[in-house]
This record gives C-alpha cells, structure tokens and sequence, in this order.
C-alpha cells in the first residue's frame, strides 16, 4: 500500500506570534483555511521549495485553556493513503484500534503505541461510505 507523508499539526495560542516565529525559521504561509462554523484556522506553513512537509498551525479562535501548559501543543501526524478502507482494515487486522473510523471515505485517526495521534486521508476523491466503516463509532480519542 502507498503511503505518502503530509504533515505534522500543533495547536497555537497566539498565531500571530507564532507565525513570526516560524517565518523566522524560514518557513512561508502555503495554505490557509479558516472555519467560521468550527471556529478555527489551519495555516500550513513550509520552508522555500520544500512545500511537501508542511507544519499545519491550528488555532481556536476562542482560546484554548491547556495551552501551553499541557500536551496538547501537538496534535498529529498526518498521511496519504491511497485506499484508506484497505489500510484501517490492515491494521485492524493487526491489531490497531481505529480511533475514529472512516465513516466518510476520506478521514480516519489511529494512535502509535507510544499514544501519538495518526491522521489517514485518502489520495484523491473520497470513497463512497460502505461497511463496516460507514456505522462505526469511535473508539476514545485522538
């Protein structure tokens, strides 16, 4: 199976702040999305002619309490799967606990052994929903 790496995500308190600091670094804004109804920013930022390793910024617009006192700084690797029904139920079958299930054809969460969240999304157009994935709930969380 294909696997292609995409990017690596924390959470920010200040994206302002952070922004410059990762502009000091010699990162650039690639991509930004804004969510009014989820009431957050991503802003995917990477180094000059290495744009396909992103650090993805996610910022909460209404504060986030346990920053930056808690772990939750960082929030997940991420990864490009070219058929993510194949995958989660590979590693179901080995014995991976799918956090939260492809129940839309394009998202799925696992957590490592040592507890980092993984997010899998499938390349390209998003499969239709089918079983078992579609009525899956999660397991805990990511």
């Amino acid at each position: 199976m294909k696997v292609k790496y995409l990017h690596t995500m924390v959470r920010v308190e200040d994206l302002d702040a952070s922004m410059r600091f990762y502009q000091l670094l010699g990162l650039r804004e690639i991509r930004r999305i804004d969510n009014d109804q989820g009431r957050f920013s991503l802003v995917f930022m990477a180094a000059e002619g290495d744009e396909s390793a992103p650090v993805e910024l996610t910022w909460n617009w209404d504060g986030d309490e346990g920053l930056p006192s808690d772990s939750r700084h960082f929030g997940h690797l991420a990864y490009e799967v070219e058929d993510i029904y194949a995958m989660c139920q590979h590693l179901m079958d080995n014995g991976v606990t799918i956090n939260r299930p492809p129940r839309d054809g394009h998202m799925a969460f696992v957590r490592s052994p040592d507890n980092v969240s993984v997010e899998l999304l499938q390349a390209g157009a998003r499969l239709a929903p089918q079983e078992p994935w579609a009525s899956m709930g999660n397991t805990g969380h990511w």
